[in-house]
């Protein structure tokens, strides 16, 4: 037979709710009441109906993740720092995906989708159209992003601008002078502003060096190791002088580009240095050079945000920026 929460306050001799908040972990619990009721629970085998506690908290400890791809490096480790913390406090993870580079008419997150499913919501570095901003303000619940910068929430992210200016001036103060940049596509572009606040920083760290910006090495890889490739393929093969040096928007196009270098016979880094943001799994093995960020200690900072916003604290969401490093390994070295 089912051990009831009135079976526990029987035994623990106090009222049923204060079996509820010593369970729930609320304050106003004397901590004698409070370590008495968890044993007896415990002896008892006593678990709390989910359906019960949402009755009578109006939580239902889940905490809703929108994103907009599900395939990509910093969505999946930022993923797992956010699950990470919500399972340690109890509370479920909710995903929703707005289906990669599906935008406008074909892609629309409303307030519908997560009416009275979760407590609270990330929003994962995701471009919104106005009319998907307007539905996010109608959720009214704690909301944060993560992985850069989205309208209308406090984010935990690196500062892109200055992780890219850094990875070119790298380039630069190794003696490189004609530096080509593998960017994010156009569809990354509508997904989420990573990329442009990447791409700005590369042509306004050129231009201060006092070094040409040159559009044709201006090349989209929509932040893909298949893309990368195919991106490189395309500057490798136009006419006349080829670049000593790329920064590539991500280390998964870096990755893709020097995978096509080497089927080429161009040697890294003698003949082209390369550099990327991330500190993706495979770049220490490849020996690329980056910038390196920490996606889950975004995602578990983001989640005890909410969850301290969740208990209360006020201003307990704010605006984070987190820190990146440069790590420089075999891809990158001054020009021959």
């Amino acid at each position: 037979m089912r051990v009831s929460i009135d079976d526990v306050a029987a035994r623990a001799k106090v009222s049923t709710a204060t079996v509820s908040r010593a369970l729930r972990g609320l304050p106003k619990v004397n901590p004698a009441t409070r370590a008495r009721v968890l044993a007896v629970a415990q002896e008892m085998g006593y678990v709390p109906s989910p359906s019960a506690t949402r009755l009578a908290t109006g939580r239902t400890r889940t905490v809703g993740v929108l994103v907009p791809f599900i395939d990509r490096w910093y969505f999946a480790h930022a993923l797992e720092g956010i699950d990470q913390e919500l399972r340690e406090h109890g509370y479920n993870l909710l995903l929703f995906s707005l289906g990669g580079y599906r935008h406008g008419q074909q892609r629309r997150f409303t307030e519908q989708m997560v009416r009275k499913q979760i407590d609270a919501l990330v929003v994962l570095c995701l471009g919104l159209s106005s009319a998907e901003l307007g539905e996010l303000k109608l959720t009214h619940v704690p909301m944060i992003s993560v992985g850069g910068p989205v309208e209308g929430c406090h984010g935990v992210h690196i500062d892109d601008a200055a992780a890219a200016s850094a990875a070119t001036q790298h380039l630069i103060d190794l003696g490189h002078r004609k530096i080509a940049h593998l960017s994010g596509g156009i569809n990354d572009e509508k997904n989420f502003v990573v990329p442009t606040l990447r791409s700005e920083a590369f042509e306004a760290t050129l231009r201060r060096a006092g070094l040409q910006f040159r559009p044709e090495w201006n090349v989209a890889g929509d932040f893909t190791v298949g893309e990368g490739a195919a991106a490189a393929a395309r500057l490798f093969e136009l006419p006349g002088e080829r670049p000593t040096a790329i920064f590539c928007g991500s280390d998964e196009m870096a990755l893709g580009l020097m995978f096509e270098a080497k089927r080429r016979g161009i040697r890294i880094p003698e003949d082209l240095s390369v550099i990327g943001i991330d500190d993706h799994d495979f770049s220490a093995p490849a020996g690329l050079s980056t910038m390196a960020q920490q996606p889950v200690q975004h995602g578990l900072l983001a989640a005890q945000m909410l969850l301290a916003e969740l208990d209360g604290k006020p201003g307990a969401i704010h605006e984070e920026n987190m820190p990146f490093k440069l790590i420089q390994r075999d891809s990158t070295a001054p020009p021959a």
